[in-house]
């Protein structure tokens, strides 16, 4: 008798909602230890007698400047070109604003050395933009303005995304309601419509900064790689660990410099989030 309560009971038990079968959890830890693992090897790797003298080096102290000022620059250029793409996206109607961010989404999913490629073919010699921008003697590619764009350009659906999905969450009640006692448009903007949505706009902006900060690809390929120019920190790494440049321990140091900021991200990210401080 008290066997078939216990029976029952585990047959409850599994057939619970939420219940994770003991087989898939063998593939789960596999999954876990492979995302964290390495990176505790990287920690590993990091030699705290010397990471001080590796980051603050003449080569990585470049590398770290120029990628904090064009990092914040590309974010700053997100804010200006994404907040108004946000509000349109957030304001179009269902088909235009799938169409729009399908569009925007398109940055997150493409390899960067497309996104590179496709820079150069607008900005180069022979581009759209360049050939004109040429005659003019403006020179983009290969200097450290690409590097700002190269970053804006797969940093800014970060927070397109993230502002576009706190302002739906908002929706227009508050709007309709300010526009009904009088508000002005832009009153209404500055006033009711991103202070309501700041959440989403602080996450963005800071997972806009730390995937600026970490682009490799569509830099390398559209600015190239020249110390104190183009070379942020993910190119000196790269270049380290190919025989040139800063040594393997400052290419660590750096990397754990990385992932430092991309854990504080997630943390703000996750602080700013409604709900997320509980």
């Amino acid at each position: 008798m008290s066997g078939g309560r216990a029976g029952g009971h585990r047959s409850t038990r599994r057939d619970a909602p939420g219940y994770v079968p003991r087989v898939l959890l063998v593939p789960a830890v596999v999954g876990l230890a492979l995302l964290v693992v390495p990176l505790v090897a990287l920690v590993g790797r990091v030699d705290p007698a010397t990471v001080w003298a590796d980051v603050t080096s003449p080569e990585a102290g470049a590398a770290l400047a120029l990628s904090l000022q064009t990092a914040l620059a590309a974010t700053a250029a997100c804010i200006v070109l994404g907040v108004p793409l946000a509000l349109t996206i957030a304001r179009a109607g269902a088909r235009g604003a799938a169409v729009l961010r399908a569009v925007v989404t398109v940055p997150l999913v493409l390899p960067p050395m497309v996104g590179g490629v496709a820079l150069l073919f607008l900005f180069g010699r022979t581009g759209w933009l360049g050939a004109m921008l040429g005659e003019a003697g403006i020179r983009i590619p290969f200097t450290t303005t690409a590097v700002v764009i190269a970053q804006t350009f797969v940093a800014l659906p970060f927070l397109v995304l993230a502002l576009e999905g706190s302002l739906r969450a908002t929706g227009a009640g508050y709007e309709q309601t300010a526009a009904a006692l009088g508000a002005g448009r832009w009153r209404i903007l500055f006033r009711v419509t991103l202070p309501l949505a700041a959440p989403g706009l602080i996450a963005g902006t800071v997972l806009c900064f730390a995937r600026a900060l970490g682009e490799f690809g569509a830099t390398a390929l559209f600015a190239g790689n020249a110390p104190g120019v183009t070379q942020t920190m993910p190119l000196a790494i790269y270049t380290a660990f190919n025989g040139a440049g800063v040594s393997q321990g400052t290419a660590v140091a750096l990397s754990l410099l990385l992932l430092i900021t991309a854990i504080a991200a997630l943390l703000l990210v996750r602080a700013w989030r409604p709900g997320g401080a509980r």
